[in-house]
């Protein structure tokens, strides 16, 4: 679905962000891209919806060139939802916001009216329909920004740093929303420090540093991996931690597990059970 070719970006052409990036993201996939600020990791997304151009290298999504797509063909398919939702959102009432997207792709009347239902109904924000977005919370404003996206239903979500602002029950409603659209077929992708959030809901890590990818595959094996850990200044996830401090007194446990049905049944096996 989407396909980076050895892409190069410098801002004014100066500082480099991405330094020859090549990767593919295919249909109905979850990824987390980690690293630390600077990485380039908002760079790349940029790049995925035509915010950003490369400067040397391709982008194709769905088998086209992304450099002869405009940014709102591209938007069609690959949605963002920016890290401060301040920079995405100017209207003056959260309907607006939602329904501007959604008029500007074409929709007509009736069916923007109910996708916009839709989403403010499943993110929690029909009471606030008629708030200005700038009266809200920062948890409440980036649900605005994400039902803005959300409502066009785009192929592709990409998500810069979700779970900031969110208590645990709002972090646990967009948790079931993006398993929801990823069973209907959306590929999600998350640019997140949350590693927690990483360990639970995506099957795949793409790390970065310097704007070079360092490591990319299950994420098990590279949220476990001490160089990656270190290079992006990660910190280790709690359920690894635990195992680590077992392996010290029980060598048999690994210490590399991340999942709390790993760690169970290694505590168990320590026990005798079954």
């Amino acid at each position: 679905m989407i396909i980076i070719d050895d892409v190069h970006f410098a801002y004014d052409g100066i500082y480099p962000a991405l330094r020859g990036v090549s990767l593919q993201i295919d249909s109905g996939e979850r990824v987390a891209i980690v690293g630390a600020n600077g990485a380039g990791k908002t760079t790349l997304v940029k790049h995925m919806n035509g915010l950003l151009r490369p400067q040397q290298g391709r982008v194709f999504v769905n088998g086209r060139d992304a450099s002869k797509l405009s940014v709102a063909e591209l938007a069609r398919t690959v949605g963002l939802v920016w890290q401060n939702p301040d920079h995405q959102l100017f209207l003056d009432t959260v309907e607006k916001e939602i329904t501007f997207g959604l008029r500007n792709l074409g929709y007509g009347p009736e069916d923007t009216r109910a996708r916009c239902e839709r989403t403010m109904s499943i993110l929690g924000l029909t009471d606030l329909a008629n708030r200005s977005p700038f009266s809200l919370s920062g948890g409440e404003r980036k649900r605005v920004a994400l039902a803005s996206v959300l409502a066009t239903e785009p192929q592709v979500l990409a998500l810069d740093e979700p779970t900031i602002g969110q208590d645990a029950k709002q972090k646990e409603n967009l948790s079931n929303l993006l398993m929801e659209l990823n069973a209907n077929g959306c590929a999600v992708i998350c640019v997140t420090h949350d590693i927690e959030f990483v360990i639970e809901h995506f099957p795949r890590t793409i790390a970065m540093s310097e704007g070079l990818i360092i490591a990319d595959g299950q994420t098990n094996s590279v949220l476990t991996n001490d160089r990656v850990i270190e290079i992006c200044s990660l910190s280790t996830p709690e359920l690894t931690q635990a195992s680590q401090a077992l392996n010290q007194r029980f060598p048999e446990v690994s210490p590399r597990l991340t999942l709390v049905k790993e760690l169970e049944d290694a505590i168990i096996k320590i026990f005798g059970g079954v």
